[in-house]
C-alpha cells in the first residue's frame, strides 16, 4: 500500500489534516517534525537554536529515508524538507505526494507562528518564502490541494484526487 505524503509551507495544514486523513483510512500518521523532536529529546526551534538549520535537514533527511522503507502511511512532512532532492525523492518513489497549496497569507496571518524557527522574520519573508518554495513544492507534487474552507473538505479533495 503507497504511502500519502503531504507537503506544502509550515502552517499549512499538513499535520491537522493527515491526522484527520490517517483516520479517514485507518493509517498511521507519522509527522517528520514530531519525529524528530520525540527522537532528539528538544523542540524543532530547541534543535535549531543548538546545532542550527543543516543539522536538522541531516535529521530530516534521515526520517525520509526510513519512512520511504515503510508502507501505508500518512507522512506530514515538515514545510522544508521537499526544498532538499535527497530527502524528498525516497519518499515521491514511496507513495503520492499532495501538495497542500494553502494561500501563504492567509496561513501566516490565521496560525501562531511562535514555535516555527523559519516564521520570526514577519510576514513579508513569510511570503517570500513561500513564493520560493512553491515551484518545488509543485515539481515533487501527483497532486495540489486548493479547498482550506476546512480541513474536513481539504481531506474530502485529498481523498478524491487519489481515488
Amino acid at each position: 500500500m503507497k504511502n500519502i505524503i503531504l507537503i506544502g509551507m509550515m502552517g499549512c495544514g499538513k499535520t491537522t489534516c493527515g491526522g484527520l486523513l490517517s483516520r479517514r483510512l485507518d493509517r498511521e500518521l507519522v509527522d517528520t517534525d514530531a519525529l524528530i523532536a520525540a527522537r532528539e529529546g528538544r523542540s524543532i526551534p530547541e534543535i535549531f537554536a543548538a546545532q542550527g538549520e543543516a543539522r536538522f535537514r541531516e535529521l530530516e533527511r534521515g526520517v525520509a529515508e526510513e519512512l520511504a522503507r515503510r508502507e501505508g502511511l500518512v507522512v506530514a512532512c515538515g514545510g522544508g524538507l521537499p526544498l532538499r532532492d535527497d530527502a524528498m525523492a525516497p519518499l515521491k518513489s514511496s507513495g503520492t505526494v499532495v501538495f497542500l497549496c494553502r494561500d501563504p497569507g492567509e496561513t501566516f496571518d490565521t496560525v501562531p507562528m511562535d514555535a516555527r524557527p523559519l516564521a520570526q522574520e514577519g510576514r513579508e519573508a513569510f511570503l517570500a518564502r513561500f513564493r520560493n518554495r512553491e515551484p518545488v513544492y509543485r515539481f515533487w507534487a501527483d497532486q495540489i490541494v486548493t479547498d482550506f474552507s476546512s480541513p474536513e473538505a481539504t481531506v474530502n479533495a485529498i481523498l478524491e484526487g487519489l481515488s
